[in-house]
């Protein structure tokens, strides 16, 4: 018999509509905190400062409003497990853009860009469509790809300053989800078995299918090592053998498989 197809995940919409403006709430608080000489450093992104940074963070939840108030498009073209996949394309055009974004007055763009993510929003449905670069998306689906953008440079943010900035709960939890979805997309099968407690557990990589009992082949690690592993931030030998990564079996080195998201 063949195994069983894997239904797509779901999100809850009210949810991923409070934890974008959550995340990106306790960034602001962070940026907004944060000196001129601290802006104006280095970060673990190439040649972006800090400031860059901030306002790519900006950038990355008024595009929201911003293509609501563009035409809708006539019919989906990229799914939500297809955006990891999609990212690495543009990854030229993002830099340019966030190169040439305003960051001068840091305070305006983040209350700027919080009134206008939630005016657009009070009236928008989860169905609609809009013109995402990369392929059309569903509004509810590209909010999911938010919480994957927030989080993760919330972590590069933490990195590049030395800040305890915190995580909401559902946005760390999705981005975690989508990001592990995408690695079973990326090698399907159900030899390993991936756990990233509390928020995701994802079977993949061609081989014998487990059904009961104690797995043969276990990944288990954490969410913030997981999204830094699955966006190339971390080293699968390195976190390894700093004990952050478990694997046990012979299947379960997923090395070659990483990053998941350019």
């Amino acid at each position: 018999m063949p195994p069983a197809k894997k239904r797509t995940r779901s999100y809850d919409s009210a949810k991923i509509r409070a934890a974008v403006l959550a995340q990106f709430g306790h960034v602001g608080d962070a940026v907004l905190a944060l000196p001129a000489e601290v802006l104006d450093g280095p970060t673990r992104l190439g040649t972006w400062t800090v400031r860059d940074l901030a306002a790519h963070l900006a950038w990355m939840v008024d595009c929201v409003p911003q293509l609501l108030a563009a035409p809708e498009p006539a019919k989906q073209e990229l799914p939500l497990l297809g955006w990891p996949f999609a990212t690495a394309a543009a990854a030229e055009r993002i830099d340019e853009h966030t190169r040439g974004l305003d960051s001068a007055d840091l305070a305006g763009l983040y209350e700027r860009t919080r009134e206008a993510y939630g005016t657009a929003l009070a009236t928008a449905a989860d169905t609609r469509l809009l013109p995402v670069s990369l392929g059309a998306m569903s509004l509810a689906d590209f909010l999911v790809t938010r919480t994957v953008e927030l989080v993760v440079h919330t972590d590069d943010l933490s990195a590049a300053t030395g800040l305890d900035i915190p995580y909401d709960r559902q946005a760390l939890a999705a981005c975690t989800r989508l990001l592990a979805d995408a690695l079973a997309a990326k090698a399907p099968g159900g030899a390993v078995e991936v756990r990233i407690p509390p928020y995701a557990v994802v079977q993949c990589v061609e081989g014998p299918r487990h059904t009961r009992g104690t797995p043969p082949n276990v990944v288990e690690t954490d969410p913030l090592t997981w999204i830094r592993l699955a966006t190339g931030r971390a080293d699968w030998a390195v976190e390894l053998d700093a004990a952050r990564v478990s694997a046990s079996g012979e299947r379960a080195d997923l090395e070659g498989l990483l990053p998941v998201m350019g």
